[in-house]
């Protein structure tokens, strides 16, 4: 398989982009050998510079919930064009997808559009912090919550995989107000109510863990995040931004009958193009402004291009629930092609093989993978067709457009790959 105007387009690129990637992650670093440059997308399917054909199970990194340039999306896109691309004053449809975005995310009783994950999550810990009076953040080890200043500590996804340090350029005062405790530890986080009593602002948590591979939370774990902060007076936080949509209609806290007081969804909300949203209790998000004193703002935010394709894929999720039905079992189709020496965790269409023999719980557990056996494996499944997210410490996702052809080529070469990445 021929990758040769990947190469060259790579070589480019780094005279003029940092690393040659505008997001780590993409560069490879994890796996060895240079990043493929993507032409276009179709269905479950990826083409590269060199038109190579792959099968994807990144899917922009979870959102393509539908596979690539599905007709209701696009539709709704075009229809978008004929309107305009920004206009920085509001419109129908952001009332609209709110009023989506409420119906299927009973939790989310007034919600804000923002631009992209980060940038919820950086503003739902400032109202937290706002509405409490308190500054400290409690986050996980190996939980990403996107590149905000007080949470790249112990980040995992792309941090993780490079091995890198906790980022240059964050002012200490920053990463003093954050905590980081131990995913899936009920007694480390009442430990940490009991040292910093009266100060703890919010706890932020991806319910189900994306970004050192997928993690799912202890049975009860979550129920005890939800009482300890409750009982402390503090705000807790979910970041959806992987889970929402993805591991049901109504994200994790649907899935695990939990309610958070606010929340924070991503790009699946767009279906695809760049959009994300924060929301929570009516009490809490009236401190925004210009109901309240927080202020957050973005001209870009509920732009009509990212919205229209927004509702176009939460309206077929509400008028499709069988899908989550259709992905779970695809999914579990790839989970139980992995020989006994390979750890699978999967919450929904959400997956990943760890190339350990120990159960993965944690940030700690998750390090334990043989980084180098994985690098074979995904090279090996990259020759034949299956395009696999380039980190051990990612998840792989699944979508309404893997046909059964896709799910059993893809078993077959990962029974393949297995085998020479095991030898």
């Amino acid at each position: 398989m021929s990758a040769e105007r990947s190469r060259e387009l790579f070589e480019r690129a780094k005279l003029s982009i940092p690393g040659g990637v505008n997001s780590p992650v993409r560069a490879w670093r994890g796996v060895g050998g240079w990043p493929r440059f993507i032409k276009r997308g179709q269905g479950s399917r990826l083409f590269d510079e060199d038109d190579n054909e792959y099968i994807d199970y990144i899917g922009s990194w979870g959102p393509l919930l539908l596979g690539h340039r599905h007709p209701e999306i696009l539709d709704a896109i075009n229809e978008a064009l004929t309107r305009g691309t920004s206009f920085g004053a509001p419109t129908e449809l952001e009332i609209e997808l709110a009023e989506t975005i409420r119906e299927l995310v009973p939790s989310m009783e007034l919600v804000r559009l923002v631009n992209s994950g980060t940038e919820a999550t950086m503003s739902a810990l400032r109202v937290a912090r706002g509405f409490t009076g308190h500054d400290i953040t409690i986050k996980f080890e190996g939980c990403y919550h996107g590149h905000v200043d007080s949470l790249l500590v112990k980040a995992g996804s792309g941090v993780a995989t490079l091995g890198l340090p906790d980022s240059p350029g964050v002012p200490k005062g920053f990463s003093d107000t954050t905590i980081t405790l131990p995913y899936n530890n009920v007694d480390a986080l009442e430990q940490a109510f009991v040292t910093h009593a009266g100060k703890i602002a919010a706890v932020i948590v991806e319910p189900v863990c994306g970004n050192m591979g997928c993690i799912p939370p202890a049975p009860g774990y979550l129920e005890a995040m939800r009482e300890i902060t409750a009982r402390h007076n503090a705000l807790l936080i979910f970041d959806e931004v992987m889970t929402g949509f993805r591991v049901s209609s109504g994200g994790a806290q649907r899935l695990y009958n939990i309610k958070p007081d606010l929340s924070t969804f991503g790009k699946v909300i767009g279906g695809g193009l760049p959009i994300a949203a924060y929301g929570g209790r009516h009490d809490i998000m009236s401190f925004v402004a210009p109901s309240g004193p927080i202020y957050q703002a973005g001209t870009l935010s509920g732009n009509p291009l990212a919205v229209g394709a927004g509702l176009a894929m939460l309206r077929h999720i509400q008028a499709h629930p069988e899908i989550y039905d259709q992905l779970n079992e695809a999914t579990g189709r790839l989970a139980a092609c992995a020989p006994e020496n390979v750890t699978v965790n999967r919450i929904g269409s959400m997956m990943t093989w760890f190339f350990t023999t120990t159960p993965v719980t944690d940030y700690d557990s998750a390090k334990l993978s043989d980084t180098a056996r994985f690098g074979k494996f995904f090279h090996a499944m990259l020759e034949r067709g299956i395009y696999l997210p380039p980190s051990q410490y990612e998840a792989l996702f699944v979508s309404t457009a893997h046909s059964e052809a896709d799910i059993d080529r893809t078993v077959e070469a990962a029974k393949e790959s297995f085998a020479i990445a095991l030898e």
